[in-house]
C-alpha cells in the first residue's frame, strides 16, 4: 500500500475493529458488574481488543505478509485490551467526578489510542512514540465524536455503535498519518505483485539498531516481497542514525541503478533491483 492509501486502510480496518466491538459487548450484554468501573473496564477491554486486533492486523495483511499480520494482531490485540480497560472507567471516573463531560470522554479514549499506538511501533516498522502521538490524538478525537453522536441521536444502541466505528477509525487513521508525516525513509516497491507498497523503515535508521532483512520468506524476512527469484533473505538494510546501506545476501545479485552491488550507501531516489521486482529508496532530511 502507498503512504497516501495507508492511513485510508488503517481507518478501514479501526473502524471495523469498533464495529465488531460494539457487536460484542452487545451480544454478551453491558452490565457485567454491579460496579459501574468494573463494568466499564470489562467493556473497555473487549472494545479494545477489538480495535487493537483489527488495526494491529493492517500492515501484514495489506503487505501479504500473514506472520506480521498474526504478530502484529495478536500483540495489539492484547494492549488494545488493556488499553479500553484503562481509558473507558478513566473516562468515566473524570465524566462522575469533576463534570469533565466531552474532556473527560477525550482523556480517557486517549489513553486508549496512545496504548494502542505504542502495540502498533512495537511490532510495526515506525518508531514506538509516533504511533503513541498518532494513538493519542486520534483516541482524543474518537472520543470527542462517540460523545457527540451517542447525545445526538435518539436511539442510544445506534449511537454506540456509530461512535464506536469513528472512534475506531480516528484511532488507525491518525496513527498510520503521524507515522507518514514524520517518516525519514521509506522503500517504494515500483514492480511486481505490490506495485504501489511503501515500506517505512524509520525504526531501523538508528545507529547500531537492529538490521532488516529484505527477501520473499516472511519467517526469514521483515519486509516481504513475493517474488520466486527473490531470495528468501536477500538483502540487509542497516542504518547509521542518518541513512541506510544495503548488503546483498544473495546468489543472483541486488542491483543498484542497474550495477550490481555487494554493499553501497544508499541516498535519496536510488533505484534497487532484486529478482523481477523493482524498488526506490526515498529519504527526507
Amino acid at each position: 500500500m502507498s503512504r497516501r492509501m495507508r492511513s485510508y486502510y488503517y481507518a478501514l480496518l479501526g473502524a471495523m475493529g469498533g464495529l465488531i466491538g460494539w457487536q460484542v459487548s452487545d451480544h454478551i450484554g453491558l452490565s457485567f458488574s454491579t460496579n459501574l468501573y468494573l463494568s466499564e473496564a470489562l467493556v473497555g477491554a473487549l472494545v479494545g481488543l477489538c480495535v487493537g486486533l483489527f488495526i494491529g492486523l493492517t500492515e501484514g495483511a495489506l503487505t501479504r505478509n500473514p506472520v506480521q499480520a498474526v504478530k502484529s494482531g495478536a500483540f495489539s490485540g492484547a494492549l488494545g485490551s488493556v488499553a479500553g480497560a484503562v481509558g473507558l472507567p478513566l473516562s468515566e471516573f473524570l465524566f462522575q467526578s469533576v463534570g469533565a463531560g466531552i474532556v473527560g470522554r477525550a482523556l480517557g479514549w486517549g489513553v486508549f489510542g496512545m496504548l494502542i499506538g505504542l502495540a502498533e511501533g512495537i511490532v510495526g516498522k515506525s518508531q514506538a512514540w509516533k504511533g503513541m502521538l498518532g494513538g493519542l490524538l486520534g483516541g482524543a478525537l474518537g472520543g470527542v465524536l462517540l460523545e457527540l453522536v451517542h447525545n445526538r441521536l435518539q436511539d442510544p444502541l445506534t449511537g454506540k455503535a456509530t461512535g464506536l466505528v469513528l472512534l475506531g477509525a480516528s484511532v488507525g487513521a491518525f496513527i498510520s498519518l503521524i507515522v507518514v508525516l514524520l517518516s525519514r525513509a521509506w522503500l517504494e516497491v515500483t514492480s511486481g505483485k505490490l506495485k504501489g507498497t511503501e515500506f517505512i523503515l524509520d525504526k531501523f535508521m538508528r545507529a547500531g539498531g537492529p538490521s532488516v532483512a529484505i527477501g520473499s520468506s516472511p519467517l526469514k524476512s521483515e519486509i516481504v516481497l513475493p517474488d520466486p527469484d527473490i531470495a528468501p533473505q536477500h538483502a540487509m538494510l542497516n542504518g547509521n542514525g542518518m541513512n541506510f546501506s544495503l548488503q546483498d545476501r544473495s546468489l543472483s545479485g541486488t542491483f543498484i541503478n542497474n550495477k550490481k552491488i555487494e554493499r553501497v550507501q544508499l541516498t535519496n531516489g536510488l533505484k534497487i533491483r532484486m529478482g523481477n521486482t523493482d524498488l526506490v529508496y526515498h529519504e527526507r532530511r
